[in-house]
């Protein structure tokens, strides 16, 4: 069953109940209440039926992304909510669309094995086409103590398929750890063919026998053949970085760069980065600002339909589900284009079709102002110290306006927030730090949540678009760089703008579907 039918079944439900209830609104359009939803997808609860307590619920993890014939395929790990013992976890999902903002959920992809199978869990992978067969490369992941006695924890498992839908898993297909490297930290199979290599090439995460990160090199002439050869790392991890792992590797080349994308989560720099070369081999250059996202996108991996390239990952959930919750893994897939700047280093920009999902002006009512504040249609200038509150948010909101920060102060927008102000979601710019920064503000004390930098956005204008699908939002800055976050309670709650020193908020907009 896809989502659209799963969710417009529960729209009629509750029309059905408003209408008996004489609570109704007029004029519901299901396409538009699905669009509310869906932009920033999960996948739909009861998908195995409603008699089977494990597939209840579950959310979106690494996402392995394919392009074919005008489709993009969003393969993922399949985090459920509710995990009983004996059974494996992280089976693939997939979810297809043409545009990034209407999406179909096709089930399960890849199960999980069984205890004494290598995938007893499952981890990222990529695929390839040849002839026409599709080689679905993936992790498999078995920590069981009985298992390890004989066996690897991670190795790379291979699926076959002609229709990408029914896959068959190849049992006598096994690469584990080589020589030299561990084979407990030995996982996420990226494979692409290259031209200018004339192989087809794979890469995985890896830890040398000294614990060091890098990106493993195999490659073969033929995927059928099932012959991969070890070649050396194309990227170690440096004494700077000193990272534990080099996650989720996506190699790819736009225009006269290669790029090489990888995930890391245990410094105080985690997230989605990315290094630059004119190589596929490097040496690799980093950027200034090495990441495409906050911390909160991770394992986010790129595709192409040939025209544009996007990045596309999942944004965390907390638990327990609320704003004072901790970060956990998995949550809704998020995508973002990417932009090359003239340097070659990357940028990144809504997608542009969702734009036209919010497409309903919403009225701009002022509920509250704190401080002082001068205001000129939906313009307003904040003295320090000052607070302007609006009025309730409703499931999805396109919010927009060009923020004149100061130079020393902070400023932007309160999500989430209730009538005294004393808690809520705040989204904060800081020039003087060179970053964008949120915070979880609880009883009044404000507790940092996630941060990105500036870098590369000069002056203290921003021209800001930020999307709110339920509890994600994604905050866009002059079409350069995201920050996503995750922010529970903002239906029929109210917002704010702030500035703790002077600043201007011109043209606010704020648009439902």
């Amino acid at each position: 069953m896809t989502i659209r039918k799963i969710y417009l079944a529960a729209v009629m439900a509750l029309a059905i109940y408003s209408c008996q209830n004489q609570d109704s609104v007029a004029d519901v359009n299901p396409e538009d209440i699905f669009r509310q939803t869906n932009i920033f997808p999960q996948p739909p609860n009861q998908w195995m039926g409603t008699t089977n307590p494990y597939y209840t619920a579950g959310y979106v993890g690494d996402v392995m992304p394919y392009y074919e014939n005008g489709k993009f395929h969003l393969f993922f790990l399949h985090d459920a909510k509710t995990k009983p013992a004996g059974e494996g976890f992280h089976d693939i999902h997939s979810f297809e669309t043409t545009n990034f903002k209407d999406f179909t959920y096709q089930g399960r992809q890849i199960p999980y094995g069984t205890a004494s199978e290598p995938d007893f869990g499952v981890g990222t992978g990529s695929l390839v086409k040849v002839g026409n067969t599709y080689y679905y490369y993936y992790t498999g992941h078995n920590a069981i103590a009985s298992f390890l006695a004989g066996n690897p924890r991670e190795s790379v498992l291979l699926a076959t398929s002609t229709d990408m839908k029914n896959w068959t898993k190849v049992k006598n297909f096994k690469i584990t750890a080589p020589a030299g490297y561990y084979d407990y930290e030995f996982r996420d199979p990226h494979v692409l063919y290259n031209a200018e290599d004339g192989k087809y090439w794979m890469l995985v995460s890896a830890q040398t026998s000294d614990k060091k990160a890098v990106v493993l090199k195999f490659t073969t002439t033929n995927p059928a053949s099932g012959n991969w050869k070890v070649e050396n790392p194309i990227y170690t991890t440096t004494s700077s970085e000193n990272y534990i792992m080099l996650e989720c590797p996506n190699l790819f080349k736009m225009g006269n760069y290669w790029y090489l994308v990888f995930s890391e989560n245990w410094s105080n720099n985690s997230g989605t980065h990315y290094r630059m070369a004119s190589s596929p081999n490097g040496p690799w250059t980093t950027p200034t600002n090495d990441r495409l996202d906050g911390s909160y996108l991770y394992a986010a991996k790129t595709v192409s339909d040939n025209a544009n390239r996007y990045l596309v990952g999942w944004t965390a959930r907390k638990v327990p589900e609320s704003n004072t919750g901790g970060k956990d893994w998995a949550g809704n897939l998020v995508a973002h284009q990417l932009v090359q700047n003239p340097d070659g280093t990357l940028a990144v920009k809504p997608v542009s079709t969702l734009q036209s999902v919010f497409a309903q002006n919403a009225p701009l009512s002022i509920d509250k102002i704190t401080g002082n504040a001068s205001q000129s249609g939906n313009s307003f200038n904040l003295s320090a110290n000052s607070q302007v509150m609006f009025g309730k948010l409703q499931k999805a909101n396109q919010i927009s306006f060009t923020l004149n920060a100061s130079a020393s102060g902070k400023s932007g927008l309160i999500l989430a927030q209730d009538n005294d102000g004393k808690n809520g979601f705040k989204i904060s710019f800081e020039p003087s730090a060179n970053r964008s920064a949120s915070y979880v503000i609880n009883g009044g004390s404000e507790d940092f949540a996630n941060s990105y930098p500036l870098s590369g956005i000069s002056g203290t204008n921003y021209n800001l678009t930020v999307f709110i699908s339920n509890d994600l939002c994604v905050v866009y800055v002059n079409d350069k760089l995201a920050f996503s976050n995750r922010v529970y309670d903002v239906v029929n709650k109210k917002w704010s703008i702030f500035g703790t020193a002077d600043s201007s908020f011109s043209n606010i907009n704020v648009k439902n579907p």
